[in-house]
This record gives structure tokens, C-alpha cells and sequence, in this order.
């Protein structure tokens, strides 16, 4: 068995808990990201190479939508770098794992790319509305807040996520696992990142996706609300 194989046997042992992760990430993501490890492994490629090949594909991804007229092929052309761009993230911290454990570097990095690619995209979809009104039939400059709003709601989700695992206590070594809730799975796929990048795939359709993309910023507000509010009620019980 190749380097390849034998890294990619290690990783199947050695998956991050599956509790609070959508079915997206769980069994699209993740298992992408578990052979783009093994195989980066295999080339002798670093974690912090594998995010910044993650951050190639998502920034090509982003360019293309605030540049190019918005066609049919430009959506599955954007959709499939911004998957590709998703695994190899997920890539990048199983890669750690099997190299023995990352770096604080690593991980600085691996969140000030999340950071920006987020930041990027929404920013790239204002400027698409802004630039292509007719195509988009965002003519009105009401539109232009949709991109705003919803970039506000990843945005401090992603941070207010990051940050509630950081002042969480961890658990006591040895105690047992929570087992992943199927329902609270299925719940957080309108909130996954995966599952975003498939609209991309409506660039076409103009209209239908501005619709779809609005949709789904309405549903990351509302997503937003519940979860400051669960995370504040999770945190005022711990004591610093």
C-alpha cells in the first residue's frame, strides 16, 4: 500500500467528533477532504500549502463572480472551485492530524482565510449586483444591502462560533462523546457552507439567483439570532 493509502487508513481513525456538523460537511465534505489529505500527504505538501491551495481555488472563485457577466457556465465553473476550495480546507487540518498535530500558526492561518474568503464572496456578490443590475435585475439600490446583510450574519456567526469553542471548558479527558444529533444535522444544512456554494450554481437563472441567494441570507439572520442566543446562555454558566 502507497504512502497515500496508508495515510488515508490513518484518517479514517482519526475524524474530528461529527457533533454540530451539518450532513453536508459530514459526509460530502469531510470524506473529500480526507483523500485530498492523503493524497497531499503523498506529494509531501504542508498544511499551511494545502490552505493556501484552498485559498486559491476560493479567491479565483470570488474574482470570477464580481468580474465576469454572469452565465450558466460561470456558475458551475464558481460552484465547483468553491467546492474544491471547501475540501481542501478540511484537507488542510486532517493533514495536520496526521503530520502529528498543527501548529498555531497553522490554525491562525487556516481562520484568517476563512475570514477573508467570506468576507471576499459577499462583497464580490454586491459588486456583481452593482455591475451587472441588468442580469441580475438589481436595479434598485435596496439590493445592494442584501450582500451587506448577509455578510454581517456569516461573518459574526463564523466569529462568534470560533470564540464560543475557545471560552468553552473542554471536557474531561476520557468522557465519553456526545453522539451527533441526525436532526440538528439536517437543521444546520441551510447554514453550511457547502450547501451556500450551491447556489452559485443559479448565476444563469440572474433573478432566480438573487432570490435564492437573498433566501438564504434571510435564513444565515435568522440561524445568527438563535445561536447568540444559545452561545450567550452557554457561556453565562462558565466562570473565568
Amino acid at each position: 500500500m502507497g504512502r497515500a493509502g496508508t495515510a488515508l487508513r490513518e484518517l479514517r481513525g482519526a475524524q474530528k467528533s461529527a457533533k454540530g456538523v451539518s450532513l453536508y460537511s459530514r459526509f460530502v465534505n469531510r470524506p473529500a477532504g480526507r483523500y485530498l489529505a492523503a493524497g497531499s500527504y503523498a506529494l509531501g505538501l504542508t498544511p499551511n500549502q494545502v490552505t493556501l491551495v484552498s485559498a486559491a481555488f476560493s479567491f479565483a472563485a470570488v474574482a470570477a463572480v464580481a468580474l465576469a457577466a454572469p452565465t450558466w457556465g460561470l456558475g458551475i465553473a464558481v460552484w465547483a472551485a468553491l467546492a474544491v476550495g471547501f475540501a481542501f480546507d478540511s484537507a488542510d487540518g486532517q493533514l495536520a492530524r496526521l503530520r502529528g498535530g498543527g501548529s498555531a500558526a497553522g490554525e491562525w492561518l487556516d481562520h484568517v482565510v476563512d475570514a477573508a474568503k467570506l468576507t471576499a464572496l459577499h462583497s464580490c456578490v454586491l459588486i456583481a449586483f452593482h455591475r451587472f443590475p441588468e442580469a441580475y435585475g438589481t436595479g434598485s439600490d435596496g439590493w445592494l444591502l442584501v450582500p451587506l446583510g448577509f455578510q454581517f450574519a456569516a461573518v459574526v456567526t463564523f466569529f462568534g462560533g470560533l470564540l464560543t469553542e475557545k471560552l468553552k471548558p473542554r471536557p474531561a479527558p476520557g468522557s465519553p462523546a456526545a453522539e451527533p444529533s441526525v436532526l440538528r444535522a439536517v437543521a444546520l444544512l441551510p447554514v453550511d457552507y457547502g450547501v451556500f456554494c450551491l447556489v452559485f450554481l443559479l448565476l444563469g437563472g440572474g433573478a432566480l439567483f438573487r432570490w435564492a441567494y437573498a433566501g438564504l441570507g434571510a435564513v444565515a439572520a435568522l440561524f445568527l439570532v438563535a445561536f447568540l442566543v444559545k452561545w450567550f446562555r452557554e457561556l453565562s454558566a462558565v466562570r473565568r
